[in-house]
């Protein structure tokens, strides 16, 4: 029995700890998103395709390293905090395990197990102080350490990520002019965030169409903002 909630607690750590592809979601949208919003302003208020390529491989540079450094300080924050929850589950075993069992019977009764099924499962976990401290992270506080315990690698993951994302807009002004890149870099977009939030939605919880529709919205949301600012300000500097 011990090894069967070994295993599920290895298959709960294998599934959370795709945190990797969390980061490259993260990175990817919000690169993409910021970037097209700043591509589509500077074009309707200059009408100038290096001044587009310019800003927007300035931002690209600029949102990559901002984004790689948010993700390194909140990811190693969450390890701090969750060595400290660590440690107070430690403490807890050590000093009430009384309310430690009861909080492993109160977890596993909640799940379905009744009777001798459940005090055995009880006897099984507490009786390994390994195991106990992992079900309880696990499962009381749904903490898990490979979402926290490489802030260096998501930092590395999302600033990549950020620059490919902002990439997507960028990409058309390199072979079209002004008015046709703006075209091509809005409709590039949403397609790609579209399949962004697909993909985000069949790998995590939800519905991929609902997913793509909104993550689009919010790219087209984005785009309108940058470009109605770009125009106002194209008309008052012309």
């Amino acid at each position: 029995m011990v090894k069967r909630l070994k295993d599920h607690q290895a298959e709960r750590h294998q599934g959370l700890s795709r945190s990797s592809i969390r980061d490259i979601i993260l990175g990817f949208q919000d690169g993409l998103v910021n970037t097209l919003g700043l591509v589509l302003g500077v074009a309707s208020a200059v009408q100038n395709n290096k001044l587009v390529l310019i800003s927007g491989l300035v931002t690209t540079v600029a949102e990559s390293i901002s984004m790689a450094a948010v993700a390194y300080t909140s990811t190693k924050a969450a390890h701090q905090f969750y060595e400290s929850q660590l440690e107070r589950e430690k403490q807890e075993i050590e000093e009430i395990p009384y309310m430690e069992v009861q909080e492993i019977r109160d977890i596993y009764y909640k799940k379905g197990f009744r009777g001798k099924q459940l005090e055995g499962i009880v006897r099984k976990i507490t009786s390994n102080k390994k195991l106990w401290l992992e079900t309880m992270m696990a499962e009381e506080l749904k903490m898990f350490p490979g979402d926290y315990d490489k802030p260096l690698k998501s930092a590395f993951i999302v600033g990549i990520s950020a620059i490919i994302g902002s990439l997507v807009p960028v990409f058309p002004f390199f072979f079209l002019d002004v008015k046709m890149g703006m075209g091509s870099a809005l409709l590039f977009s949403v397609i790609v965030l579209f399949i962004v939030g697909a993909l985000k939605a069949k790998i995590t919880i939800g519905n991929w169409k609902k997913n793509g529709i909104e993550m689009a919205v919010v790219g087209t949301l984005a785009a309108l903002a940058g470009y109605i600012i770009g125009s106002l300000l194209g008309v008052v500097y012309a």
